[in-house]
This record gives structure tokens, C-alpha cells and sequence, in this order.
């Protein structure tokens, strides 16, 4: 069996994205050939194997048919449509809504084709985008949410069934791949010593509430001057957080090492994980976090707690005092304990087997 696996773009931006649909692709059947389309980018940008690649390298404009580009559309379709049937694919996993507007025109007249959408993360969707997913029938067309919390809110919108399948890990094969606290912070640069380390990982971009978690970061120094805070990722809110990283003095405890692709394998260089975002589709940073043994406070949004319930430590969404006086009470608690506690509220094992056997099924030509 063929799958086409059909992503909007490479990079260090859609890393999270690639990850998920890796880990769908994993319980493909053993004999499934899988291929990839991106629409955008090249494959050496691609932060996971992504296999055979054809890159299509074309704008946002022209796949959102803005202006000009509206003209040559059916253009854009005709090739699509004669590169699908030239594929041998039989089920096609497409990456989210802006890739279902920009494909499913085409997929009206390929019934023989199953498709499965998977949606990642809040999106605005358009009028237009109930219209066009009712044009497909359940036995060709799946949506899939990351989360229960997306999923709920999508068929709210959609009025169209939304399965969840809750992105989740292998936890022996993750744990196996994690260095060890001094390896990890050497890795990072950090002291390898007992100097307490707050650690984040994700996109540098306003949506995940870096900048209020630099601000609480800079209050809390005054009771705990020896904490140093460590923000993993790259995006355009770089030049931003530098600059206030500069006017409050605090070059000595902020490091923004950029985007690392083994980040995966640095959790243990923290002794706690902040997640600030103002939103989220399900938070990959959590599930790494806990699986590594290491505690995670949150903005509190539905999707965390779905995921780890009572045992969260969470803060409002953008309150830089509530997220001062978080990180200061986290950092008085045993974070051995409530590490394991999380890790039992996330029951990593547990979600392992549900999400293979979701993602199986749904690749499964003979759903």
C-alpha cells in the first residue's frame, strides 16, 4: 500500500508538525511505502525523515489563491490532480486545514482515494471550510484532532465528526534517547552544576508567551538570584526578547540558544518546564517533559489540563505576576514528586497504545 503524505512546509516552524506525522506514519502496515509532498520549503529543511520528497516550492499566495494567483488556479489543480493518480496512493494524510482547502478541490473526483486530515492547532476557519468538508462522504474523508479539547471545539464548528488522536510517544524509545542532566547542560552551555535551571522549549513567536514568561523570570530573580532561565527554539520574536533581555541586565541568566534539533534529548538539563502559551492544539513540549522526569508548569488552558488533570501546576494565560509567584512556588516544591505525579496523570504507556491503535486504523485501507 502507498501512502502520500502532504505537508504545508519544512523548517524549524512546522518541526512539531513533521514529529506528529511521523509518529502517525510509524504504524503504517510494514509493507506501506510512504512518500511526501511539501508545498512549500525543501526536504533537507525537514527536521524528521520524511523519505521519498517531491517539494513543489510554491508561495502562500499562490496556494491561497490570492489576487493574481486566483487566475492560474485551475492550473495549480490540473497538476495536482495528475500527480496524485501518477502517485499509486491509496490513502493521503494531510497536514492540517490549510492543506485540506488547497487539496480537497481536487480529491471530488478521486473517490478511490481515503484521505485523513489531521489538524494540529486552533485555526480561524472560513465559512466556506463546513461547506467543503460536507462535500466528502466518512468512508473517503477523516478529520483528526491532537487533542480532545480541538477536536470538541472543531466538530462544534465543522458540524462534522472530529476523531481525537491524542499525539503521543513510545516512551521506552524517547527515555532511551535522553543524555543525562550533565550532558545535557554541557550540551547547553550551562554550569554542570546544582544551580537551579528553568527550562522552554518552542517557536519564538508571540503565541507562545515567552516575553511574559522572560518578565515573571526577571521578578523572580530577586528571591532567587541564582536561577537561570533557558528558552529552546527560533522564530521571529528573537529580536524582541533579546532586546528585553538586554534592557533588564539579564545576559548572564537567559539563554536563547536558537532551534536544536536533538532538543528532544535536553530535558533533563531542567529542573522544571515552563509552558506559557497563549494556546495550544496539544503541547508536545509536556508530553517530553514529563516522559524525562521533569515537572511542567502551565498556562492553564483546557489542553493541559485534559492531559495531566489535578497534577498540573498551572498560571494564567499573559499574567506576568501570577507566573512570578507559579515559578516561585514550583521552585519550593519536591519536583521529584510531582514529576511522578504528572507522569501517572499522563500515563505515557497508556497513550502510546491508544494513539497507535487510532493511527493504525485510520491509515488502514480497510477502515
Amino acid at each position: 500500500m502507498n501512502i502520500l503524505n502532504i505537508m504545508w512546509a519544512a523548517g524549524p516552524a512546522f518541526a512539531s508538525v513533521h514529529k506528529v506525522h511521523q509518529q502517525i506514519l510509524s504504524q503504517a502496515e510494514t509493507d506501506t511505502v510512504v512518500k511526501t509532498w511539501l508545498l512549500q520549503g525543501a526536504a533537507t529543511g525537514c527536521v524528521a525523515n520524511v523519505g521519498e520528497c517531491r517539494e513543489w516550492n510554491l508561495s502562500s499566495s499562490r496556494l491561497k489563491a490570492k489576487h493574481f494567483w486566483r487566475l492560474v488556479q485551475p492550473w495549480m489543480r490540473m497538476r495536482f490532480h495528475r500527480a496524485l493518480q501518477a502517485s499509486g496512493a491509496r490513502v493521503l494524510l494531510i497536514d492540517g486545514i490549510g492543506v485540506a482547502r488547497v487539496m480537497l478541490p481536487v480529491l471530488k473526483s478521486l473517490s478511490q482515494l481515503r484521505v485523513v486530515v489531521v489538524i494540529h492547532g486552533a485555526t480561524r476557519l472560513h465559512q466556506s471550510d463546513q461547506a467543503l468538508f460536507q462535500q466528502f462522504p466518512a468512508s473517503q474523508l477523516t478529520l483528526a484532532a491532537v487533542s480532545q479539547t480541538l477536536a470538541a471545539s472543531l466538530e462544534r464548528d465543522l458540524q462534522k465528526p472530529v476523531i481525537t488522536l491524542r499525539t503521543a510517544f513510545d516512551p521506552q524509545a524517547f527515555s532511551a534517547r535522553l543524555l543525562p542532566r550533565d550532558q545535557a547542560r554541557a550540551s547547553l552551555g550551562l554550569p554542570v552544576d546544582d544551580a537551579p535551571v528553568l527550562g522552554a522549549i518552542g517557536r519564538l513567536v508571540a503565541d507562545k508567551g515567552f516575553a511574559c514568561l522572560l518578565e515573571a523570570f526577571a521578578k523572580m530573580l530577586d528571591s532567587r538570584p541564582n536561577l537561570r532561565l533557558v528558552i529552546v527554539g527560533e522564530g521571529q520574536a528573537r529580536p524582541e526578547l533579546e532586546a528585553r533581555i538586554k534592557q533588564l541586565g539579564l545576559g548572564d541568566k537567559v539563554m536563547l540558544p536558537g532551534h536544536l534539533k536533538h532538543a528532544a534529548t535536553l530535558f533533563k538539563a531542567f529542573d522544571w518546564v515552563a509552558i506559557p502559551s497563549l494556546e495550544e492544539g496539544l503541547g508536545l513540549t509536556l508530553q517530553e517533559a514529563v516522559m524525562s522526569g521533569v515537572p511542567v508548569l502551565t498556562s492553564d488552558l483546557p489542553v493541559f489540563r485534559e492531559q495531566l488533570a489535578d497534577t498540573g501546576r498551572y498560571a494564567p494565560v499573559n499574567d506576568v505576576d501570577a507566573w512570578r509567584e507559579a515559578i516561585f512556588q514550583a521552585f519550593n516544591l519536591p519536583a521529584q514528586e510531582v514529576a511522578a505525579d504528572q507522569y501517572a496523570a499522563l500515563a505515557p504507556d497508556q497513550a502510546w497504545q491508544r494513539f497507535s491503535q487510532t493511527a493504525a486504523t485510520l491509515l488502514s485501507c480497510r477502515n
